[in-house]
């Protein structure tokens, strides 16, 4: 018996149950779930930890039904060792069964586990209910009972407190295949279980039961259908007993009709198309109404226009129990209702579906169908589909091959990675058969076949897979492609060109640009425009030249073609081409134009149906508003571009969209957000070296260190994205990390190498790629600079942050003004400064960094900044405790008010800064100060009443405080 895997939640509702037991407090729980989900594992999991004499279990028959009155309750005081003729003619008062079990309850808690509880005869049903439904007066006795998920609202049990089985989470589920291969399950073989059954604990153990030691350890290849009809059938065959047989014709048509689209069966079927077919086979459509009431099927919407399974597994299971020969007779009803021209494409796939046999004829027909031509309703994946089948159906292996490829390019498009990859291997399978490349006479199309293979394996590695395969891939994908298909080639290049990006490798993207052979790298220098290539688009040779140019380390030249880009892109409406615009705005600095073009993009995408990009597009949306300041929005398009891209099983996307919620956490301040985002990037990002993910993550979590006051960790983190060497971060985004190094670096004592970032960031800033930056740089500067020369640069970052925007930064800038002018001891301008960065920072809703302000307003004086905490000294008291602190601690205090970091006080003391550490948190005891700015606030009160107090003694207490000195 296996273990039960991702149920913590249920086990604990069920532990609840019991404990309540123990305390007299009798009480019901109804476990509700379809079938394989483990509703019975849980129930003898519960009876089990009660232990023997505290539990009875038992689980209906299908037996047990209306045929027998009381059958069930008289299966229940079997299991319990009661001897009373429950079922005999004339039935019992209701009550008198609970009796025996209270009897039996009477020396402690006891749980009764009735499984499958709508199993039962209606009369025992009607009494366990009406037990139920008064739980509260058992006192020690409780019920659990378990129900088809269909059955949860019938009048027996309405109104019971629920307990919902799903699918198991993919974490669980992969632990429940390593349980049950002893962890020997490889790994692209754990996928297939775990994408096959769909999270069903049942299921996955029926698919790992027939597969041999050799399958499992991916030495042998997988049987096809993995889910055979025999694994379903065992699981969810159940729900399909005794179902009359007009309806089990009318449930395989309703799954007959999606199968045009697979993995989608939250669509549904056309009732009406449906009903059309069953009445031409003779069945009324009151033959839907036992597949409602069994819970297998049912019409929704407002007219009941749809219908559809209760599971994608249920629909799977009708279709695989039924012979060919029945499937394909449902085809044919289907298409012979289907007579408008509008469902021409749809007719066409139903009589291919229902084909014996190759067919040349009918499958041209729906290649055409499939192609260009396609009506506009059809999506990517019914054109996949549609492909697919006019590949099994055509007879030349030319031809052949050639289908089966597109057939994956649509999949790959449509968002359905394992299935392009499947239809992938039987093209290549095809194509090598065949002898495509070398065969005397094949036409141009079929010549390009591998290529165009190498480009659908390495676009799918480029979105989930390591970067530096999707690279080589698609370099070899370039050159196969290129005598052939120049519009395809170019894609392949581009996509190279992608994949050297994720990666980090400035030589490769500048390769791909240009054209260099397949084998990469070199690639820099070059006039101002590259050669433009056969067939290619405007927009495409202005992006390739503009970025090379740019990438070369010559921008202003690269302004030009990238500006005529996006003159371009405002007419254009190609997805992919309008990504590119929107690549080249935030190149030229132009953060509004990134986020109408990436928006315009996004807008198309979801217009075509291209699942694929719809969360690329999301993912440069959110990284565009990021850029212009807007984290809120920008958190938005992350969150929606996560589902679309794990819908789609876009790996790689998903840890770019991690990494941009890190960064909009490290704003907003939630640690655990922070930690959680950086830490799903990074694994994926590191496997599959995504140096532009992992850089992104690693910031994040540095900027939220920064914003709690963790210096010295922010340095560690920043330090190696930074700094030139081999370790070095992402060269588009190191740059824009230098302002948090250089604020953490002077915060931690590391001058110089605050001071070498900072004049690379002077270089960089001058090119006008980041509207943002000169006024960071002017920050930085004062950071870095003389007192003298401070006020002047300070003045200046906010003139810049006016003509730049951005909330998010003006307000850092603010804060470390004022805190530069608090320690000058100019609390009034601090105060002025601090409090428009509160108002920023609140606006941003940067709840760490608008806490930071707060403390700092305190520390000048204002009140206002916030308010004690329940229980600490009044700011009186603290100051009279100053005299208990022994000299050395009002030292080290001194020196800590005034903006010393612990390593600048040790130096300045001749001590360890582990004795300044030990010191710093004895002074924190004795005057309950909660914070260094609590402290400095206090310092400051001090020496605020010392200089207004003339003619005071300099080391005696006053009234309300004493005057430090040495």
């Amino acid at each position: 018996m296996t273990g039960i895997h991702g149920r913590s939640a249920e086990l604990e509702a069920v532990a609840a149950l019991f404990d309540g037991l123990r305390s007299g407090h009798g009480g019901v729980l109804l476990i509700a779930a379809e079938p394989g989900l483990g509703r019975t594992a849980l129930l003898r999991r519960a009876a089990t930890d009660a232990g023997a004499d505290r539990a009875l279990y038992t689980r209906a028959a299908r037996a047990e039904r209306d045929d027998l009155p009381y059958s069930g309750l008289y299966a229940l005081l079997s299991a319990a060792g009661a001897d009373c003729p429950v079922g005999a003619a004339g039935g019992v008062e209701p009550g008198g069964w609970l009796s025996l079990l209270r009897g039996r309850a009477a020396t402690g808690p006891l749980l009764v586990c009735v499984d499958d509880a709508h199993l039962w005869d209606a009369r025992s049903r009607a009494a366990l209910g009406f037990a139920a439904r008064r739980a509260e007066s058992l006192r020690t006795l409780g019920l659990l009972l378990s129900v088809a998920g269909h059955r949860a609202q019938d009048p027996d049990f309405a109104g019971l407190p629920v307990v919902r089985l799903g699918p198991l989470p993919d974490r669980a589920a992969s632990a429940l295949v390593d349980e049950l291969t002893g962890g020997g399950a490889d790994p692209a073989v754990r996928e297939e279980l775990l994408y096959e059954a769909e999270g069903n604990p049942a299921l996955i153990e029926a698919l790992v039961g027939r597969l041999t030691p050799a399958q499992l350890a991916g030495h042998a290849p997988l049987p096809r259908p993995l889910a055979d009809s025999g694994a379903l059938l065992r699981t969810f065959g159940c729900r399909l007993e005794g179902l009359p047989p007009d309806t089990r014709l009318m449930l395989l048509l309703a799954a007959a009709a999606q199968e045009l689209s697979p993995g989608t069966g939250a669509a549904g079927a056309d009732t009406t198309v449906v009903l059309r077919a069953a009445r031409a086979a003779g069945i009324a459509p009151g033959a839907l109404d036992a597949a409602e009431a069994a819970g297998v099927a049912r019409a929704t919407g407002d007219a009941g226009q749809t219908i559809r399974f209760e599971s994608p597994l249920l629909r799977r299971t009708v279709l695989s129990g039924a012979a060919l020969s029945r499937r394909r007779a449902a085809h044919a009803l289907l298409a012979s209702v289907l007579t408008e021209e509008r469902h021409r494409f749809s007719r066409l796939l139903h009589r291919a579906f229902a084909a014996e046999g190759p067919d040349p004829r009918l499958a041209a027909d729906l290649a055409a169908a499939a192609g260009t031509g396609t009506p506009p309703g059809a999506t990517p994946l019914e054109r996949s589909v549609a492909l697919a089948r006019a590949a099994e159906l055509t007879t030349d292996t030319d031809a052949r091959a050639s289908r089966w490829t597109s057939a994956a390019e649509l999949a790959g498009a449509a968002g359905r990675p394992r299935r392009a990859r499947h239809l992938l291997t039987a093209a290549r399978r095809t194509a090598q058969a065949a002898g495509t490349v070398t065969r005397t006479g094949a036409g141009t199309g079929t010549r390009a076949v591998p290529g165009r293979a190498e480009l659908v394996d390495g676009t799918l590695t480029l979105y989930d897979g390591p970067a530096a395969d999707a690279h080589a891939v698609l370099r070899v994908a370039t050159a196969l492609l290129e005598p052939y298909d120049p519009e395809r080639a170019l894609a392949a290049r581009l996509g190279a060109m992608d994949a050297a990006w994720a990666m980090g490798d400035i030589a490769a993207c500048l390769s791909a640009l240009a054209g260099d052979g397949a084998g990469g790298g070199g690639g820099g220098g070059g006039g101002p425009s590259l050669p433009r290539l056969p067939g290619e688009h405007a927009m495409s040779h202005l992006y390739r030249t503009g970025l090379h140019t740019a990438l070369s380390g010559r921008l202003a030249e690269a302004r030009e073609p990238l500006r005529q880009l996006l003159d371009l892109g405002a007419g254009d409406d190609d997805p992919t081409r309008l990504l590119h615009a929107g690549g080249a705005a935030l190149v030229l600095g132009d953060i509004r134009a990134a986020c109408h073009t990436n928006a315009l993009a996004l807008a198309l995408a979801r217009t075509r149906g291209l699942t694929t990009v719809v969360p690329r597009a999301l993912e440069r949306l959110a990284y565009a508003e990021l850029r212009a300041g807007r984290h809120a929005r920008a958190r938005v398009h992350a969150q929606e571009g996560l589902r679309a891209a794990h819908r789609s099983g876009l790996r790689n996307v998903v840890a770019h969209q991690h990494a941009v919620l890190a960064l909009v956490a490290s704003v907003e301040g939630d640690a655990g957000a922070v930690a959680g985002h950086a830490g799903q990037a990074m694994a994926v990002a590191r496997p599959h070296g995504l140096v532009q993910a992992s850089t992104l993550a690693e910031w994040a979590t540095a900027r939220a260190d920064l914003g709690r006051g963790r210096a010295y960790e922010a340095v560690a983190r920043l330090g190696p994205l930074v700094r030139p060497g081999p370790r070095c971060g992402h060269f588009a985004v190191r740059m824009l990390a230098v302002p948090c190094f250089v604020e953490a670096a002077v915060l931690a004592g590391e001058g110089d190498d605050a001071r070498a970032a900072a004049e690379e960031f002077a270089l960089w800033a001058a090119q006008g790629a980041d509207p943002q930056a000169p006024a960071q740089l002017a920050r930085c500067r004062a950071l870095l600079a003389a007192p003298e020369q401070a006020d002047a640069l300070y003045a200046e970052a906010l003139e810049r942050h006016d003509e730049a925007g951005g909330d998010f930064e003006r307000a850092r800038t603010l804060l470390q003004y004022g805190k530069w002018l608090r320690r000058r001891r100019r609390p009034r301008e601090a105060r002025g400064r601090l409090r428009d960065a509160l108002v920023a920072f609140e606006r941003s809703g940067a709840g760490p960094w608008a806490e930071q302000t707060r403390a700092e307003l305190r520390a000048t004086g204002d009140t206002t900044g916030g308010a004690s905490g329940e229980g600490l000294r009044t700011p009186r008291e603290r100051v009279a405790a100053l005299p208990l602190l022994t000299p050395q601690q009002l030292r080290i205090a001194r020196c800590v008010a005034e903006g010393a970091t612990n390593r600048e006080v040790a130096m300045r003391l001749s001590i360890s800064p582990r004795t300044v550490d030990h010191h710093l948190r004895n002074v924190f005891v004795a005057l309950q100060v909660r914070s260094r700015v609590e402290l400095s606030r206090l310092m400051d009160r001090v020496e605020s009443d010392h200089v207004h107090r003339d003619g005071a003694e300099r080391n005696g207490v006053e009234r309300d405080g004493i005057a430090m000195g040495d």
